[in-house]
């Protein structure tokens, strides 16, 4: 036995001057009370026998929470709604407030949750330790029946249940059927050791503990209720493929021979007209409320990303229903890399636009020829900056012969060459470079930076002759 258990044990045989209900004979022969047995062992009287399979598998212990410094106990409207049905039960506000403060300060040991009950060892300050318990009506099998065909009918409310969330829908959905999930006044019901009769702080103390495992996992409610997740989510499947297999046989005997459905085909109605564009993208609506948001979160930059996903739909709605759309050629999709120049391009406020260069490990000016670029030719425009996908040699070599016949003797600027098929022009912060399909790209240098000075042309010459130099 561990110190902690002998502790108790010592507390509570000086207070009671005897073993009592709580204390029995383990099965190895030791006499005391451990803390943390599971709630069938710690109270073997009150165990619920449901038949082989009740007792283990409707029953969860969680292990001591540590202390709740600076925190709220419950985050989620559900737990609230827990801690609200104790305020309004308990007569006296300063035994909630005296088990809130016991529970800030770590003094409620492991919690054991089974339908309609709950149990932990919670210690006084001068360390004297009593066995609590809060008692909430099950739901009897009648009422689960009802609930579970609601639950399997939606499957909103289970995915909602798997993502550990309770939607108020889904209690509002069971409230309508005559269920009452959460508790209200009068359903937590309490027992203590300490002799009190309402709650005491040690009761209130678990309610609040309690509050914090229920802002984790809904399901610790269902099992309060009378439902363990595993046989809960087992019944919500055997109900969901009994009323799938039904639709599936229906939608076997309405099918048609292949040969009929073609016969068919020159007397079904058109396709309804396809969608109108809008004239411009949606908004993004507001995010700036009065409530705080959460740490990493930042309002005004998914107000943004909002825009620019409006923005993209509706340009992909009217490349959708432009004629030529059959044919268009498949597009890649975009890198994390690319996406962010892809942003940059927009022209977003500086903030923004410093938080994407350092997002794609650019730094501003790097991002600024980026941008540039992407207007000009997007990612195939980006791959030509970048030197990323240099031309093939049978490329090269017909661009060599190109240069070559480019300008006239007279006319024609020295060029430098250099690796990744650029040409700078000697003498003028100008280049050509050569993308992978042959076309000339003009550059022209900014400070430390080159950057693309106009779009991509089949002729050298026409490329460089379009390049506006950099003011002085």
């Amino acid at each position: 036995m561990s110190g902690r258990e002998r502790e108790y044990q010592d507390d509570y045989e000086d207070e009671y001057g005897h073993k009592g209900k709580y204390g029995r004979d383990d099965e190895d022969g030791d006499d005391t009370l451990d803390a943390y047995e599971t709630d069938d062992e710690l109270d073997q009287d009150d165990t619920h026998d449901e038949g082989p399979d009740a007792a283990d598998s409707e029953e969860r212990t969680f292990a001591a929470l540590p202390p709740a410094h600076g925190r709220g106990f419950a985050q989620t409207w559900w737990g609230r709604a827990w801690l609200q049905a104790l305020e309004d039960t308990a007569l006296d506000g300063e035994q909630v407030k005296r088990g809130r403060r016991a529970a800030r300060e770590g003094a409620v040991g492991a919690v054991s949750v089974r339908p309609g009950r709950i149990t932990a060892v919670v210690r006084d300050r001068d360390g004297m330790a009593h066995r609590s318990d809060v008692l909430l009506r099950e739901l009897d099998d009648d009422e689960w029946d009802r609930f579970l065909d609601m639950a399997a009918d939606s499957a909103g409310h289970i995915a909602a249940l798997l993502d550990r969330d309770m939607p108020p829908h889904l209690v509002e959905d069971a409230a309508g059927l005559g269920l009452e999930l959460l508790p209200g006044i009068g359903d937590l019901e309490p027992e203590c050791t300490c002799g009190a009769w309402d709650h005491c702080p040690h009761t209130a103390a678990l309610c609040h503990q309690v509050a914090r495992l229920l802002d984790q996992d809904p399901f610790v409610l269902l099992l309060m209720r009378g439902r363990g997740e595993r046989r809960l989510l087992d019944d919500l499947q055997e109900r969901s493929v009994a009323r799938a297999e039904p639709a599936r046989e229906g939608a076997r005997r309405a099918g048609v021979p292949a040969a009929e459905a073609y016969t068919a085909g020159d007397i079904l109605p058109p396709l309804p007209a396809p969608p109108p564009l809008p004239e411009a993208p949606g908004g993004a609506q507001s995010l700036d409320t009065e409530t705080d948001p959460a740490p990493g979160l930042d309002p005004a930059a998914l107000e943004f990303l909002a825009e620019d996903a409006a923005a993209r739909a509706r340009r992909l709605l009217a490349e959708a229903l432009a004629p030529e759309h059959v044919a268009a050629p498949w597009e890649p999709s975009l890198t994390v890399d690319q996406d962010a120049v892809r942003l940059a391009a927009a022209g977003p406020t500086p903030w923004i636009a410093a938080r994407l260069a350092s997002g794609a490990g650019r730094g501003r000016a790097g991002l600024t020829a980026a941008a540039e670029a992407w207007r000009l030719g997007g990612a195939a425009a980006l791959a030509v900056l970048d030197g990323y996908r240099p031309p093939s040699p049978e490329v090269l070599a017909r661009a060599k012969a190109v240069l070559a016949e480019a300008w006239e003797a007279a006319d024609r600027p020295t060029l430098r060459a250099s690796s990744h098929a650029r040409w700078t022009v000697v003498g003028a912060d100008v280049q050509l470079r050569l993308a992978e399909d042959g076309r000339w790209w003009p550059f022209r240098r900014a400070g430390s930076q080159w950057v693309p000075a106009g779009p991509p042309t089949a002729d050298p010459a026409s490329a460089l002759a379009g390049v506006a130099q950099p003011a002085e």
